[in-house]
């Protein structure tokens, strides 16, 4: 027996067609509008205000990979106005939508969210009732658009928390691959390869079924034909919109599956060693991959559907198609000594996200 469930309603096109629902998804509801503060974003947040009129507040001092130091003032800043928010606009990448979501568990008091995250209390949408997510991704990678979990750092004290509420699922996910145009190749590689990380994830998981193996075989195999030609003609709206369908087949697989070993070793690896999280959750994937074959026939199955090889083989394909990107499946590239890298896969494999790995890591 299995289930399936993702209540996110999903507009997709590229232009002006997907943009111009924002208006109908808000229904006339203030709303606060969570986003960055440089780059392209103060002129995106002004062609949604153009559209939809101005937010009630605009929180755009988001960071990457948002940690509590700085969520604690966005959620303070956010306070005063939070009662008359009825609705919250996140316009970003990952980051931004991981913030989103933890101001509106924090509901203007963040310290809400913290005791829930260290185990002291319910992070539950309370009296106030849920206040609606509309996700508008501007990067195709990290699926948060159809997730109801945002990644939380607390890099004071070495720690990632995931925080991960019904409540928590956008109402809306609003994506025009257009909006990455632009995105450096970097960021480009680095949130595709995050894409198909959870594709992949989501085949060698315990919570795999018959609907999640379909939406990840379909994102693995797009993104494995897509990112190469993408990073060679940043430009081509074609490739933008693959990419993003790819993401968003993705993040439909692993909303109900969650990831696996190699995002559990991908944390320690960002705490410290700074390495960018799509990058970070991917280097390993050749070596997670040869862990998990001949463990389930499903999984094998699927795999081969990805590679059209046998897995075996299709592990030595994945990791030439990594090099061909310029990433590195050595752990010692990326500074991880031997010692290091085998107490970190074995705490990985003892994590939360490494006990939905179908395999098992040898001593």
């Amino acid at each position: 027996m299995w289930t399936y469930h993702n209540p996110v309603r999903i507009t997709f096109g590229a232009g002006a067609g997907a943009l111009g629902t924002l208006g109908e998804a808000l229904a006339g509801r203030p709303h606060a509008l969570v986003t960055y503060a440089d780059g392209p974003f103060p002129a995106l947040a002004g062609r949604l205000a153009d559209r939809v009129g101005p937010p009630l507040v605009t929180v755009d001092g988001v960071l990457a990979n948002p940690d509590m130091a700085d969520l604690r003032p966005l959620a303070a800043g956010l306070a005063e106005a939070w009662p008359d928010v009825q609705a919250v606009v996140a316009l970003g990448g990952g980051s931004a939508m991981d913030a989103a979501k933890a101001l509106v568990a924090a509901r203007g008091d963040f310290a809400r969210v913290e005791r829930h995250l260290r185990g002291g209390g319910p992070a539950t949408a309370g009296d106030l009732g849920r206040v609606p997510i509309i996700a508008v991704p501007t990067t195709a990678g990290t699926g948060s658009e159809v997730t109801c979990w945002a990644t939380v750092w607390d890099r004071a004290t070495g720690a990632k928390f995931s925080l991960s509420e019904p409540f928590l699922y956008p109402e809306r996910a609003i994506i025009d691959p257009d909006l990455a145009l632009g995105s450096p190749r970097d960021l480009t590689v680095s949130t595709g390869l995050d894409a198909l990380s959870h594709a992949l994830e989501s085949l060698w998981n315990v919570n795999a079924n018959p609907v999640t193996r379909d939406y990840a075989v379909a994102a693995a195999r797009l993104a494995l034909a897509t990112l190469p030609r993408l990073v060679d003609d940043l430009d081509n709206r074609t490739l933008r919109a693959a990419m993003a369908r790819a993401a968003l087949l993705a993040g439909l697989a692993f909303s109900n599956t969650r990831t696996a070993l190699a995002h559990n070793i991908s944390y320690a690896v960002t705490l410290n060693h700074g390495l960018a999280h799509g990058y970070a959750c991917s280097f390993c994937l050749p070596f997670v991959m040869r862990l998990a074959v001949g463990r389930d026939a499903d999984c094998d199955a699927a795999l081969t559907a990805v590679f059209d090889a046998p897995p075996e083989a299709g592990a030595d394909r994945l990791e030439r198609f990594l090099n061909d990107l310029d990433l590195s499946t050595d752990p010692a590239d990326h500074g991880i000594g031997a010692v290091e890298w085998d107490g970190l896969v074995h705490a990985a494999a003892a994590g939360p996200r490494g006990r939905n790995f179908i395999g098992t890591v040898p001593n």
